[in-house]
Formats: C-alpha cells, structure tokens, sequence
C-alpha cells in the first residue's frame, strides 16, 4: 500500500483553503472505517487517507513547514498505514465518567491482545498490539491503543470472495462480538488488502 510523502501533503496554504472540505470526506470516510463493540471500545481502521489528516492536522496545528520536522510526522503516521496484508487500527476504551473508566482500565489489563478478527471459514487473527510503545502496565491499560492484523493470503482470498467477517474482544472482563461487520465497513476495509 501507499505510503504518505512531501509530495502527496498540501502545504500550509492550500491546506487552509481546502480544510472544510477535506475534513468532511474524511469524516464521511471514517464512518465506513468504525467498529463498536459492545458499548466502551471502538475500533478506528486506518488507512492512507486518515493518516494524511492525521499529519496535515498536526502541520497546521504546529504550523510546521520544515521538510525535516514533516519528515518527522510521515515517520510516525506511516507506519499506521496497511501494508496489503494487514488492517491497522487504533482502539478507544471509551467510559465518560473518570472514576469508572479509571477502574474499568485497571480490569482491562491486557484487553489489546484479546482484540480479533475473523473471516468465516479461518481461524480468528488476534492483535498485535502497540508495537511502537507498550501501553500497559500491571495497574492498568491505556484507553487508546494502536494494533495491527495480519491476514494470511487464504484469508485475504476468502474475504474477497465474500466471506463473513467478523470481529471482538474475548477478555475475562469484556467480552463483545460484531458478526457479521456491516457490508460498508466490510467494503472499506477490503480496499486495503491486495489479492
């Protein structure tokens, strides 16, 4: 897959004039690329288009024109990106009231690598999770984590041949399944595996 560059980033100008604009299609694209489940953990799937609003949002936030310092950016985002036999996505732990989400994040410890997915017919793909920094500790996890899922090429094949798919957490404190995940979702995140 893709990988963001200089030459694929607006600069600073041109990104102020298009911003309203772009935000809205990533948004309406990110609507195609969420997963709830169950009701405290949502799964934002990644891709070349997210990332590069990821990184324009930081460069205007920063006001940050340098190559090097942008260079900087593309070295954190890029990797978040799919490489075409994977999904990437980052994971929200979402409680709004502080003392229960504090409490709930110490009895989730370990949640990340009990994230998975499955394509009917395969066995189920668990996360590998927060491979650029490790956001547990033996209190509690992070309320955001980032993971990849790597699928076989049988598994790739099967879902481009219309497999179910499926995903969840199989936690001993939380346990949630979204079978199947819904046809756009589905359709979206098949734009990121390469047959």
């Amino acid at each position: 897959m893709a990988k963001l560059s200089h030459g694929k980033l607006m600069t600073l100008e041109a990104y102020a004039k298009a911003r309203n604009e772009f935000r809205a299609n990533v948004m309406a694209h990110k609507k195609n690329r969420l997963v709830h489940l169950g009701d405290h953990v949502t799964l934002i799937f990644e891709d070349e288009l997210t990332m590069q609003y990821q990184v324009q949002e930081m460069l205007r936030l920063e006001r940050m024109f340098e190559p090097e310092l942008i260079q900087e950016e593309l070295d954190v985002y890029n990797p978040l990106i799919p490489d075409g036999s994977n999904w990437k996505a980052t994971m929200m732990i979402e409680y709004p009231d502080v003392e229960e989400r504090q409490r709930r994040l110490a009895e989730l410890t370990g949640i990340e690598d009990r994230v998975w997915v499955k394509a009917v017919g395969h066995d189920r793909v668990y996360a590998i999770a927060d491979e650029d920094l490790d956001r547990t500790t033996e209190e509690k996890t992070s309320a955001v984590h980032f993971m990849r899922f790597e699928l076989t090429p049988k598994m790739i094949a099967a879902l481009k041949q219309g497999a179910v798919l499926s995903m969840g957490v199989d936690h001993p404190a939380y346990q949630a399944t979204l079978d199947p995940v819904p046809d756009a979702v589905r359709a979206s995140l098949l734009h990121d595996l390469q047959a």
